[in-house]
Protein backbone atom coordinates (compact mmCIF):
# COMPACT_ATOMS: atom_id res chain seq x y z
CA UNK A 1 0.00 0.00 0.00
CA UNK A 2 2.04 3.05 -1.10
CA UNK A 3 2.24 6.73 0.70
CA UNK A 4 -0.99 8.65 -0.17
CA UNK A 5 0.20 11.48 -2.65
CA UNK A 6 -0.49 14.38 -0.39
CA UNK A 7 1.45 13.53 2.62
CA UNK A 8 4.44 12.08 -0.02
CA UNK A 9 4.24 15.77 -1.32
CA UNK A 10 4.38 17.23 2.26
CA UNK A 11 7.30 15.06 3.24
CA UNK A 12 9.17 16.24 0.08
CA UNK A 13 8.43 19.64 0.91
CA UNK A 14 10.53 19.35 5.10
CA UNK A 15 12.86 17.30 3.27
CA UNK A 16 13.59 20.18 0.48
CA UNK A 17 13.17 22.89 3.67
CA UNK A 18 15.63 20.85 5.81
CA UNK A 19 18.59 20.62 3.26
CA UNK A 20 17.60 24.47 2.72
CA UNK A 21 18.35 24.88 5.99
CA UNK A 22 21.27 22.99 6.11
CA UNK A 23 22.75 24.98 2.90
CA UNK A 24 22.21 28.04 4.98
CA UNK A 25 23.87 26.67 8.06
CA UNK A 26 26.68 25.53 5.93
CA UNK A 27 27.22 28.54 3.88
CA UNK A 28 27.23 31.18 7.17
CA UNK A 29 29.78 28.85 9.05
CA UNK A 30 31.98 29.14 5.84
CA UNK A 31 31.11 32.76 4.60
CA UNK A 32 30.16 34.21 8.22
CA UNK A 33 33.28 36.66 9.54
CA UNK A 34 35.13 34.63 12.20
CA UNK A 35 38.23 34.49 14.02
CA UNK A 36 40.67 32.03 15.36
CA UNK A 37 43.09 32.49 18.15
CA UNK A 38 45.00 29.93 19.07
CA UNK A 39 47.42 30.74 21.93
CA UNK A 40 50.74 30.09 23.23
CA UNK A 41 51.32 26.24 25.16
CA UNK A 42 54.84 26.66 25.95
CA UNK A 43 56.91 28.98 27.73
CA UNK A 44 57.74 32.21 26.44
CA UNK A 45 61.37 31.59 25.44
CA UNK A 46 64.27 33.80 27.11
CA UNK A 47 65.87 36.87 24.54
CA UNK A 48 68.59 35.46 22.64
CA UNK A 49 71.92 36.23 22.51
CA UNK A 50 73.13 34.41 19.07
CA UNK A 51 76.99 35.13 18.07
CA UNK A 52 77.34 37.73 15.33
CA UNK A 53 76.67 35.75 11.89
CA UNK A 54 74.29 34.39 9.35
CA UNK A 55 71.47 33.00 11.51
CA UNK A 56 69.65 31.20 8.60
CA UNK A 57 67.26 31.94 6.56
CA UNK A 58 63.09 31.77 6.20
CA UNK A 59 60.78 31.87 3.38
CA UNK A 60 58.98 34.86 5.16
CA UNK A 61 60.35 38.23 6.47
CA UNK A 62 60.59 38.17 10.27
CA UNK A 63 59.72 41.26 12.43
CA UNK A 64 61.68 40.69 15.79
CA UNK A 65 59.84 40.90 18.91
CA UNK A 66 61.21 41.52 22.05
CA UNK A 67 64.05 40.04 21.35
CA UNK A 68 62.19 36.57 21.73
CA UNK A 69 60.65 36.39 19.19
CA UNK A 70 59.73 36.45 15.03
CA UNK A 71 56.18 37.31 13.78
CA UNK A 72 55.26 36.91 10.26
CA UNK A 73 52.37 37.84 8.10
CA UNK A 74 50.53 35.58 5.82
CA UNK A 75 47.32 36.55 4.16
CA UNK A 76 44.52 36.49 6.65
CA UNK A 77 47.04 35.47 9.34
CA UNK A 78 49.81 36.59 11.80
CA UNK A 79 51.50 34.26 13.79
CA UNK A 80 54.63 34.03 15.87
CA UNK A 81 57.71 30.92 15.86
CA UNK A 82 60.68 30.55 18.14
CA UNK A 83 63.32 31.04 19.43
CA UNK A 84 63.96 33.92 17.30
CA UNK A 85 67.58 32.74 16.47
CA UNK A 86 66.30 29.73 14.80
CA UNK A 87 67.91 28.80 11.11
CA UNK A 88 64.34 27.57 10.14
CA UNK A 89 60.78 28.95 10.18
CA UNK A 90 58.86 26.37 13.40
CA UNK A 91 55.53 25.41 14.05
CA UNK A 92 53.73 28.95 15.37
CA UNK A 93 54.35 29.00 18.62
CA UNK A 94 51.14 31.49 18.57
CA UNK A 95 48.91 32.45 15.93
CA UNK A 96 45.31 34.41 14.68
CA UNK A 97 43.53 34.72 11.87
CA UNK A 98 40.79 36.60 10.43
CA UNK A 99 37.90 35.85 8.08
CA UNK A 100 37.41 37.02 5.49
CA UNK A 101 39.61 40.54 6.02
CA UNK A 102 43.04 40.52 5.07
CA UNK A 103 45.87 40.96 7.31
CA UNK A 104 47.21 44.72 6.27
CA UNK A 105 49.92 45.99 8.86
CA UNK A 106 51.88 44.91 11.63
CA UNK A 107 53.72 46.69 14.27
CA UNK A 108 55.00 45.94 17.59
CA UNK A 109 55.46 48.17 20.88
CA UNK A 110 57.54 46.11 23.49
CA UNK A 111 55.48 42.74 24.25
CA UNK A 112 52.04 44.10 22.14
CA UNK A 113 51.57 43.13 18.78
CA UNK A 114 48.81 45.12 16.55
CA UNK A 115 47.59 44.09 13.55
CA UNK A 116 45.41 46.22 11.07
CA UNK A 117 43.00 44.28 8.61
CA UNK A 118 41.52 45.08 5.42
CA UNK A 119 38.09 46.20 7.48
CA UNK A 120 39.68 48.83 9.00
CA UNK A 121 39.87 46.39 13.09
CA UNK A 122 42.91 46.72 15.22
CA UNK A 123 43.73 43.77 16.97
CA UNK A 124 46.33 43.89 19.74
CA UNK A 125 48.02 40.67 21.00
CA UNK A 126 49.95 39.68 23.47
CA UNK A 127 53.67 38.39 22.38
CA UNK A 128 54.05 36.02 25.37
CA UNK A 129 50.74 34.40 25.21
CA UNK A 130 49.38 35.14 21.24
CA UNK A 131 46.02 36.16 23.38
CA UNK A 132 43.67 38.93 22.41
CA UNK A 133 44.38 42.19 25.01
CA UNK A 134 41.86 44.72 22.73
CA UNK A 135 40.18 45.26 19.62
CA UNK A 136 39.59 48.98 18.36
CA UNK A 137 37.75 49.75 15.28
CA UNK A 138 39.71 52.38 12.85
CA UNK A 139 39.62 53.53 9.02
CA UNK A 140 39.82 51.17 6.39
CA UNK A 141 43.44 51.02 4.99
CA UNK A 142 43.81 52.93 1.22
CA UNK A 143 43.46 50.38 -1.50
CA UNK A 144 47.02 50.35 -3.04
CA UNK A 145 48.39 48.99 -6.07
CA UNK A 146 51.34 47.61 -5.14
CA UNK A 147 52.49 43.94 -5.92
CA UNK A 148 51.88 42.39 -2.59
CA UNK A 149 54.77 39.82 -2.30
CA UNK A 150 54.71 36.33 -0.26
CA UNK A 151 57.92 37.07 2.02
CA UNK A 152 55.06 39.66 3.77
CA UNK A 153 58.21 42.26 3.88
CA UNK A 154 56.20 45.47 3.10
CA UNK A 155 53.09 43.88 5.84
CA UNK A 156 56.16 43.89 9.00
CA UNK A 157 58.54 45.80 7.80
CA UNK A 158 56.73 48.96 6.10
CA UNK A 159 53.20 49.08 6.60
CA UNK A 160 51.91 52.11 5.63
CA UNK A 161 49.23 53.96 7.25
CA UNK A 162 49.99 52.28 10.45
CA UNK A 163 52.43 54.14 12.53
CA UNK A 164 53.76 54.13 16.38
CA UNK A 165 55.20 57.01 18.49
CA UNK A 166 56.06 57.65 22.05
CA UNK A 167 54.30 60.61 23.97
CA UNK A 168 56.29 62.70 26.42
CA UNK A 169 54.32 61.45 29.21
CA UNK A 170 55.58 57.74 28.30
CA UNK A 171 52.45 56.35 26.36
CA UNK A 172 53.04 54.70 23.34
CA UNK A 173 50.35 55.60 20.69
CA UNK A 174 49.39 53.58 17.05
CA UNK A 175 48.49 56.21 14.67
CA UNK A 176 46.17 54.35 11.62
CA UNK A 177 45.31 56.46 8.55
CA UNK A 178 42.86 55.93 5.99
CA UNK A 179 41.87 58.19 2.86
CA UNK A 180 39.23 59.98 4.88
CA UNK A 181 39.89 59.58 8.50
CA UNK A 182 42.96 59.21 11.01
CA UNK A 183 42.87 58.40 14.70
CA UNK A 184 44.89 57.63 17.80
CA UNK A 185 45.16 54.80 20.04
CA UNK A 186 46.54 53.91 23.06
CA UNK A 187 48.87 50.75 22.59
CA UNK A 188 48.07 49.94 26.43
CA UNK A 189 44.56 49.38 26.52
CA UNK A 190 43.49 49.80 23.08
CA UNK A 191 41.71 53.51 24.10
CA UNK A 192 40.73 56.04 21.22
CA UNK A 193 42.62 59.26 21.79
CA UNK A 194 40.97 61.20 19.13
CA UNK A 195 39.81 61.02 15.09
CA UNK A 196 39.70 63.26 12.90
CA UNK A 197 38.50 63.47 9.70
CA UNK A 198 41.14 64.05 6.18
CA UNK A 199 41.11 65.71 2.98
CA UNK A 200 41.48 62.11 0.79
CA UNK A 201 44.07 61.42 -1.37
CA UNK A 202 45.82 64.54 -1.62
CA UNK A 203 46.79 64.35 1.46
CA UNK A 204 49.41 61.15 3.04
CA UNK A 205 51.25 59.70 5.62
CA UNK A 206 54.88 60.30 5.78
CA UNK A 207 55.60 58.37 9.32
CA UNK A 208 55.55 59.73 12.67
CA UNK A 209 58.74 61.39 14.71
CA UNK A 210 60.32 60.85 17.76
CA UNK A 211 58.79 62.96 19.52
CA UNK A 212 55.05 62.20 19.25
CA UNK A 213 53.70 63.38 15.79
CA UNK A 214 52.38 62.54 12.82
CA UNK A 215 54.16 63.84 9.71
CA UNK A 216 51.86 64.63 6.78
CA UNK A 217 52.33 65.77 3.56
CA UNK A 218 49.40 68.13 2.16
CA UNK A 219 49.45 68.83 -1.24
CA UNK A 220 45.69 69.78 -1.20
CA UNK A 221 45.52 73.77 -1.87
CA UNK A 222 48.59 75.08 -3.27
CA UNK A 223 52.41 73.80 -3.11
CA UNK A 224 52.76 70.58 -0.88
CA UNK A 225 53.07 71.20 2.87
CA UNK A 226 54.79 69.28 5.56
CA UNK A 227 51.94 69.03 8.28
CA UNK A 228 52.83 68.16 11.99
CA UNK A 229 50.03 66.60 13.87
CA UNK A 230 49.94 66.31 17.78
CA UNK A 231 49.83 61.85 18.51
CA UNK A 232 48.03 62.53 21.79
CA UNK A 233 44.98 64.94 20.23
CA UNK A 234 45.39 64.58 16.70
CA UNK A 235 45.46 68.29 16.45
CA UNK A 236 47.86 70.02 13.67
CA UNK A 237 51.09 71.93 15.32
CA UNK A 238 52.82 72.42 12.55
CA UNK A 239 52.53 73.50 8.89
CA UNK A 240 55.90 73.71 7.20
CA UNK A 241 57.41 73.95 3.65
CA UNK A 242 61.64 73.83 3.58
CA UNK A 243 62.91 76.97 2.39
CA UNK A 244 63.20 77.48 -1.55
CA UNK A 245 62.03 73.96 -1.29
CA UNK A 246 60.38 72.72 -4.85
CA UNK A 247 55.97 72.49 -5.32
CA UNK A 248 56.11 69.09 -5.99
CA UNK A 249 57.72 68.18 -2.41
CA UNK A 250 58.90 64.41 -1.58
CA UNK A 251 59.62 63.41 1.99
CA UNK A 252 61.37 60.60 3.10
CA UNK A 253 61.74 59.76 6.86
CA UNK A 254 65.29 58.67 8.62
CA UNK A 255 66.30 57.07 11.08
CA UNK A 256 62.71 55.35 11.76
CA UNK A 257 63.03 52.82 15.03
CA UNK A 258 60.70 50.64 12.93
CA UNK A 259 59.47 51.43 9.20
CA UNK A 260 58.03 54.88 9.58
CA UNK A 261 57.51 55.38 13.39
CA UNK A 262 59.66 57.05 15.35
CA UNK A 263 61.89 58.48 13.15
CA UNK A 264 64.32 61.76 14.38
CA UNK A 265 64.96 63.20 10.80
CA UNK A 266 63.46 63.78 7.28
CA UNK A 267 64.81 64.56 4.03
CA UNK A 268 63.17 66.54 1.43
CA UNK A 269 63.45 66.74 -2.37
CA UNK A 270 62.16 68.40 -5.36
CA UNK A 271 62.27 67.32 -9.25
CA UNK A 272 65.78 67.44 -10.53
CA UNK A 273 67.45 67.65 -6.94
CA UNK A 274 68.57 63.91 -6.39
CA UNK A 275 69.89 64.44 -3.10
CA UNK A 276 67.53 66.80 -1.61
CA UNK A 277 68.39 68.04 2.10
CA UNK A 278 68.24 66.49 5.47
CA UNK A 279 66.52 67.58 8.51
CA UNK A 280 66.47 67.02 12.04
CA UNK A 281 63.06 66.42 14.09
CA UNK A 282 61.79 68.05 17.16
CA UNK A 283 59.19 69.99 19.05
CA UNK A 284 59.48 72.63 16.65
CA UNK A 285 60.51 73.37 13.30
CA UNK A 286 62.56 70.99 11.63
CA UNK A 287 66.15 72.13 11.74
CA UNK A 288 68.53 71.73 8.98
CA UNK A 289 71.14 68.74 8.88
CA UNK A 290 73.34 69.18 5.60
CA UNK A 291 75.02 66.17 6.99
CA UNK A 292 72.34 64.12 5.91
CA UNK A 293 71.99 66.03 2.58
CA UNK A 294 74.06 63.11 0.81
CA UNK A 295 72.11 60.32 -0.88
CA UNK A 296 72.12 56.70 1.39
CA UNK A 297 73.14 58.95 4.59
CA UNK A 298 71.81 57.11 7.61
CA UNK A 299 71.44 58.64 11.08
CA UNK A 300 70.94 56.79 14.24
CA UNK A 301 70.40 59.47 17.20
CA UNK A 302 72.65 62.16 16.88
CA UNK A 303 75.05 60.73 14.60
CA UNK A 304 74.60 60.63 10.65
CA UNK A 305 76.44 57.80 8.78
CA UNK A 306 77.74 58.41 4.78
CA UNK A 307 79.60 56.04 2.67
CA UNK A 308 81.54 59.13 0.69
CA UNK A 309 84.11 57.89 -1.84
CA UNK A 310 84.62 53.90 -0.40
CA UNK A 311 84.83 55.47 3.08
CA UNK A 312 82.62 55.09 5.90
CA UNK A 313 82.18 58.82 7.57
CA UNK A 314 80.46 59.50 10.79
CA UNK A 315 79.48 62.96 11.23
CA UNK A 316 77.40 64.69 14.53
CA UNK A 317 73.89 65.45 12.83
CA UNK A 318 73.23 68.75 14.65
CA UNK A 319 76.66 70.19 13.68
CA UNK A 320 77.97 68.26 10.73
CA UNK A 321 81.07 67.54 12.65
CA UNK A 322 83.52 65.31 11.93
CA UNK A 323 83.70 61.77 14.41
CA UNK A 324 85.20 59.10 13.02
CA UNK A 325 86.56 57.64 9.33
CA UNK A 326 86.23 54.34 8.81
CA UNK A 327 88.62 53.23 5.72
CA UNK A 328 89.48 49.75 4.12
CA UNK A 329 85.78 48.62 4.14
CA UNK A 330 85.67 48.41 0.05
CA UNK A 331 82.93 49.51 -1.82
CA UNK A 332 80.55 49.56 0.37
CA UNK A 333 76.78 51.36 0.92
CA UNK A 334 74.51 51.79 3.80
CA UNK A 335 72.25 49.44 4.23
CA UNK A 336 70.48 49.71 7.44
CA UNK A 337 70.83 51.09 10.82
CA UNK A 338 69.30 50.68 14.33
CA UNK A 339 70.42 51.97 18.07
CA UNK A 340 74.00 51.37 18.24
CA UNK A 341 74.35 49.65 14.73
CA UNK A 342 74.47 50.54 11.32
CA UNK A 343 75.02 47.98 8.98
CA UNK A 344 76.73 48.44 5.19
CA UNK A 345 76.50 46.08 2.96
CA UNK A 346 79.44 45.27 0.55
CA UNK A 347 79.71 44.77 -3.32
CA UNK A 348 80.14 40.68 -2.56
CA UNK A 349 77.25 40.83 -0.09
CA UNK A 350 79.54 41.13 3.39
CA UNK A 351 77.48 42.55 5.98
CA UNK A 352 79.48 45.44 7.60
CA UNK A 353 78.50 46.48 10.93
CA UNK A 354 79.90 49.61 12.67
CA UNK A 355 79.54 51.31 16.33
CA UNK A 356 77.77 54.53 14.87
CA UNK A 357 79.64 56.02 17.95
CA UNK A 358 83.05 55.40 17.42
CA UNK A 359 83.31 54.02 13.94
CA UNK A 360 84.62 50.44 15.67
CA UNK A 361 83.71 47.31 13.81
CA UNK A 362 81.16 45.20 15.71
CA UNK A 363 81.27 42.63 13.02
CA UNK A 364 81.84 41.69 9.70
CA UNK A 365 80.68 38.03 7.36
CA UNK A 366 79.33 37.13 4.40
CA UNK A 367 75.64 36.60 3.79
CA UNK A 368 75.58 33.08 2.76
CA UNK A 369 74.09 30.37 3.69
CA UNK A 370 74.29 26.36 2.63
CA UNK A 371 75.25 26.55 -0.80
CA UNK A 372 72.80 29.29 -1.80
CA UNK A 373 76.18 31.62 -2.95
CA UNK A 374 76.26 35.67 -2.57
CA UNK A 375 75.38 36.44 -6.16
CA UNK A 376 71.83 37.91 -5.34
CA UNK A 377 70.34 41.26 -5.43
CA UNK A 378 69.06 42.75 -1.72
CA UNK A 379 65.61 43.66 -1.65
CA UNK A 380 63.74 45.04 1.42
CA UNK A 381 65.19 44.95 4.56
CA UNK A 382 64.43 45.02 8.31
CA UNK A 383 66.51 45.41 11.12
CA UNK A 384 65.83 45.12 14.66
CA UNK A 385 67.09 43.85 18.38
CA UNK A 386 70.42 43.38 16.72
CA UNK A 387 69.17 41.19 13.85
CA UNK A 388 69.47 42.08 10.12
CA UNK A 389 67.17 40.45 7.56
CA UNK A 390 67.26 40.83 4.23
CA UNK A 391 65.18 39.48 1.06
CA UNK A 392 67.58 38.21 -1.72
CA UNK A 393 66.23 38.98 -5.47
CA UNK A 394 67.69 36.80 -8.44
CA UNK A 395 69.78 38.65 -10.67
CA UNK A 396 68.91 40.64 -12.86
CA UNK A 397 66.09 41.90 -10.54
CA UNK A 398 62.53 41.98 -12.93
CA UNK A 399 60.30 43.67 -10.50
CA UNK A 400 57.29 42.80 -12.75
CA UNK A 401 58.25 38.88 -12.11
CA UNK A 402 56.20 36.75 -10.54
CA UNK A 403 57.73 35.68 -7.00
CA UNK A 404 59.66 32.83 -8.48
CA UNK A 405 61.38 34.71 -10.88
CA UNK A 406 62.10 38.12 -8.56
CA UNK A 407 63.56 35.84 -5.49
CA UNK A 408 66.34 33.93 -5.23
CA UNK A 409 65.11 30.99 -3.31
CA UNK A 410 62.05 29.64 -1.94
CA UNK A 411 63.29 30.57 1.41
CA UNK A 412 64.00 33.99 0.12
CA UNK A 413 64.78 36.19 3.41
CA UNK A 414 68.75 35.38 5.12
CA UNK A 415 68.80 36.36 8.56
CA UNK A 416 71.83 37.45 10.76
CA UNK A 417 72.70 38.29 14.29
CA UNK A 418 75.56 41.66 14.32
Amino acid sequence: MGIPRGRRRLAMAVVALLATVAVVVIGYRVLAPAEVSTVARAEYPPAAQPAAGVVGRLPVAPLIVDGRLRVYAAHRQVYADRPVDGRYRTSPYWSYRRWPAELTGVVASGSTVVSRWSDGRLVALDAPTGRVLWRADGPEPVQSAAVVRRTGAATVWDPRGLHLTDLPDRRTVVVVSGDTEARGVEVSGGRQLWRVDLPGGCRSDVGTTASGRLIGLDRCAGPATVEFRDAATGAVRERWRPPGGSDELVVTPLGCRTGRSDCPALRTAGPGDAAGRGWLLGAGEPVAAPALDPAGAAVVGERAVVVLDGVAVGRSARTGAELWRAADLGAVRVLAAQPGRVHLLTETNELVTLDPATGGQLSRFSLNVGRDGTGWAPGAVGAGGGFVAVERLRRPVDPDGDDKRYYLTAEAVILAAT
